[in-house]
């Protein structure tokens, strides 16, 4: 299936690891160029580079923190320098650990300025670049955690969920600008961050630590992979998924239990 991805472009905060590392893999493999942004120059770059001579496409590694203002407006600045883009995906992120009770309130404004504020940020730079062009997608990657809180994690669910709610008014906003935007709703997918979290609890049985994760949470039995996930990022800022606006897709392998 031809995606019509060729010759775009697409911006992926978050992009030297993990999810953020093979949804620009994803789109490189269908023939956009890549715009990859983190905060670990050396990390960034190489993946661009390793994208750029894989791909045979242009890979550019933008080393800033979105998480604040200035981090965004260099990013910014780098698109509108590559010409601007057709997509962005907000994908930067990392999960909590605290009680509501003990967590203070520099871990609440740090992670609403990742999670949400960084979208905002970014939606407003670039939004203009993408009608100049004719229009695009955005997609920003939340969480099953934004509608099925785990309870050890309450500053990420509620920023999460934050997001979600964003991206349905930001949808209504710009789709007269002929963008399009959305949400995605990952559940348990295995990234790297996954992989040591489980080396650090299991004492060295993290395999089998995973697979008890997988087997109480979803129904699917194992975790997702990133390249399962990133190819449904993939085809949701393609022009095969043209009539989907403002909505938030799970993608959970079951785990969400309401409809």
């Amino acid at each position: 299936m031809d995606l019509g991805l060729k010759g775009k472009t697409a911006v992926v905060t978050g992009g030297s690891v993990g999810i953020g590392l093979g949804v620009a893999r994803a789109f490189a493999r269908e023939g956009a160029h890549v715009i990859l942004a983190a905060r670990q120059a050396d990390r960034v770059q190489e993946a661009a580079a390793a994208i750029a001579a894989e791909f045979s496409v242009q890979a550019q590694g933008i080393a800033c923190d979105v998480a604040t203002a200035e981090g965004c407006a260099s990013l910014i600045a780098a698109v509108e320098a590559a010409g601007g883009a057709d997509i962005l995906v907000n994908n930067a992120g990392t999960g909590s650990n605290e009680t509501i009770l003990e967590a203070p309130d520099d871990k609440w404004l740090d992670y609403w300025n990742l999670h949400v504020m960084a979208a905002v940020r970014l939606a407003r730079g670039i939004a203009p670049m993408m009608q100049a062009r004719g229009g695009g997608a955005i997609l920003n990657n939340a969480s099953i955690c934004a509608v099925q809180p785990l309870w050890y994690e309450p500053i990420y669910n509620v920023t999460k969920a934050a997001l979600v709610m964003f991206s349905k008014n930001l949808a209504a906003e710009l789709i007269p600008m002929n963008i399009r935007v959305n949400a995605i709703n990952p559940g348990l997918i295995l990234t790297p961050d996954w992989v040591k979290t489980a080396k650090q609890l299991s004492g060295g049985e993290w395999e089998s630590y995973l697979q008890s994760v997988a087997d109480e949470h979803a129904p699917i039995k194992r975790f997702g992979t990133v390249e399962e996930l990133a190819d449904f990022f993939v085809f949701l800022c393609s022009d095969r998924a043209s009539y989907c606006v403002g909505s938030t897709y799970h993608v959970d392998g079951g785990m969400l239990r309401t409809i």
